[in-house]
């Protein structure tokens, strides 16, 4: 079907059945009444993102490697790890996932709008809670993926992504691309307004934006904003006591493991550290341990095999395969069958977009910035007792003097919009490493890298090095081909 919105299209909601002939001349009126709790309900589930990131976001970062031409190539993570732009709509390119945001955004609208007209009420509320923290979580991955990250002191003037709040039921719309500041201020209304009424009522909540995942969100938008006290805030309102208990067991129940069952727990909604799961169209299973540009052994070595400066004890992370297909099992593929007699269906991932452990490192990061050091160094206390392989509370346990030791690291390497004090440094470094091994291979360290503006360096097998600057510009993808064609402003190169 010829896409003819701006942005990505003609929304493919599910209440709108209409020819392709038909589609370009006129808006359909044949369209299923969204007029009960129930059918808003089933719209929802479609409010989340059916795309994944981490495939095109990952071999960017200084998680990937070159392994070498015996090593698979793979087109997207090979452009990807040459920061080109591409404009590829295939299943795991930028461009599928910004049509997949929009599409997102699309659904929450409706919902929103079928609620106004259902006249609101307190039996409507939680939808209208969970539609309004998927859209705000759409955009803030847009912004932070295709615009500069947020400062204060540019915001304003630096060019964001279109905020869509109404639904898109016109063939042709214009839209603007705003600036930074205004879309971070609509993300935040929209958090706002939609927290407090989120609601665990659900068959299975960590398909939606449960309390956990939208406290857990909140949490990360303000860490991004460098808001500590409201990071604070809403991860406490995650975290409760005993954080610890909270977290992902490497270091126990994942240790009895085999591959299998851990790539099948990982992503699982009986794993007390998901808090937000979304299932997306990708064949990332396929190609995230075989592709060229990923967890080469000498990364594998400094990342996981290493011992830790924990009385020289190794990480828990359970790294399989050789040097040419590394990887913790993260993912595993799940297909949808079209048709039978054809082997022709559509495979499917789950993926982890929020976690406890998210959470707590985002809590400690914010303690670090506020110098409440002794809370953020019980913090990390109680991640290593889970990532840390036979971690002893009674022998283990790191104090603000040895974390500064064992993270020493100069001044200029991680310079944010805010300033990190001398004294802080050593806490911020070793957050940023608990992140990048915690996340690999999710696409999270993508975000820290332009948060904290650190400069990487990409080395071919035959020591060709290319270099991403602090300031790059190539850390905003470019906008999709489409949505420039009909007059967005592109990003600059």
């Amino acid at each position: 079907m010829k896409k003819t919105l701006k942005l990505v299209g003609i929304s493919l909601l599910s209440i709108l059945i209409f020819s392709c002939e038909d589609s370009l001349d006129e808006i359909p009126d044949n369209r299923t009444q969204i007029d009960t709790a129930e059918k808003i309900g089933e719209l929802l589930t479609l409010a989340y993102p059916a795309a994944t990131y981490a495939t095109f976001l990952e071999p960017r970062t200084d998680n990937a490697e070159d392994k070498g031409p015996t090593a698979d190539e793979i087109r997207v993570n090979t452009e990807m790890f040459f920061w080109r732009d591409v404009n590829d709509v295939d299943i795991d390119f930028p461009t599928n996932y910004w049509n997949e945001a929009y599409e997102a955004i699309a659904q929450a609208n409706q919902a929103l709008a079928s609620i106004e007209e259902l006249g609101g009420g307190s039996e409507l509320n939680s939808l209208k809670g969970e539609a309004l923290m998927a859209r705000a979580y759409a955009h803030f991955m847009l912004v932070n993926i295709w615009s500069k990250t947020y400062d204060p002191t540019t915001a304003a003037s630096d060019l964001g992504i279109p905020y869509v709040t109404e639904p898109e039921d016109i063939v042709i719309k214009d839209y603007t691309r705003g600036t930074v500041q205004e879309v971070y201020e609509k993300i935040e209304a929209d958090i706002i307004a939609g927290l407090p009424l989120v609601t665990n009522d659900y068959d299975i909540p960590k398909f939606h934006f449960n309390k956990d995942a939208a406290n857990a969100f909140a949490s990360r938008f303000y860490l991004f904003k460098g808001d500590w006290e409201k990071v604070i805030q809403y991860s406490n309102n995650v975290l409760g006591d005993a954080p610890a208990t909270l977290l992902r067991d490497w270091n126990g129940a994942y240790d009895a493991f085999t591959f299998s069952e851990i790539g099948n727990e990982y992503s699982s909604t009986t794993d007390v550290s998901n808090l937000l799961i979304v299932s997306s169209n990708s064949v990332y299973f396929r190609s995230y341990a075989s592709a060229r540009y990923q967890l080469s052994a000498s990364l594998a070595t400094s990342l996981f095999f290493n011992r830790t400066e924990i009385n020289n004890k190794r990480w828990a992370y359970p790294v399989f395969g050789n040097d040419l297909v590394f990887n913790i099992p993260k993912y595993v593929e799940y297909f949808r069958t079209t048709n039978a007699a054809a082997g022709i269906g559509i495979p499917f991932i789950n993926s982890v977009l929020l976690s406890t452990d998210e959470v707590l490192l985002n809590r400690a990061e914010a303690y670090a910035m506020l110098g409440q050091t002794d809370m953020a160094v019980m913090d990390i206390n109680s991640f290593l007792s889970k990532k840390v392989d036979g971690y002893d509370a009674a022998t283990d346990v790191l104090t603000i003097d040895q974390i500064n030791t064992i993270y020493t690291v100069v001044e200029g390497i991680y310079t944010p919009f805010y300033t990190i004090e001398a004294d802080k440094l050593g806490l911020i470094h070793a957050l940023a490493e608990f992140r990048r091994r915690e996340f690999h291979n999710e696409g999270l360290r993508w975000f820290d890298i332009r948060r904290h503006n650190l400069e990487i360096i990409h080395e071919d097998v035959n020591e060709n090095e290319s270099t991403l600057s602090k300031t790059d510009n190539r850390k905003q993808l470019q906008i999709p081909a489409d949505a420039l064609s009909f007059g967005l402003q592109p990003n600059p190169r």
